[in-house]
């Protein structure tokens, strides 16, 4: 289609497109703006690590919150079941 120098015209545009592409991406600018979005995304990381610190100690707080309720749940319900028995007892005693 393109022929012997169509060809080897784009092989010598791609060459060319591909070394200015390269003095672009290792430009003093370019370097400023890879410097920027490291910077960026440090400080993201940084902010998430806090976050993730925070929810881990809410989760702990959570939990111990949660095994106390079931303690003192598990503690009326057993009282309660002693009452249950202590009554049983006297309507026993007294009915004999």
């Amino acid at each position: 289609m393109f022929g012997k120098w169509g060809k080897l015209g784009l092989f010598a545009g791609g060459v060319l497109f591909g070394t200015a592409g390269i003095r672009i991406l290792s430009s003093k600018d370019a370097k400023k703006v890879y410097t920027h979005t490291t910077a960026a995304a440090l400080r993201c990381k940084e902010q998430l690590m806090q976050t993730v610190t925070t929810v881990r100690e809410n989760a702990g707080d959570i939990l111990a919150d949660a095994k106390e309720i079931n303690e003192q749940r598990a503690s009326a319900e057993a009282a309660a079941v002693i009452e249950d028995s202590a009554a049983e007892a006297d309507s026993t005693a007294e009915a004999e």
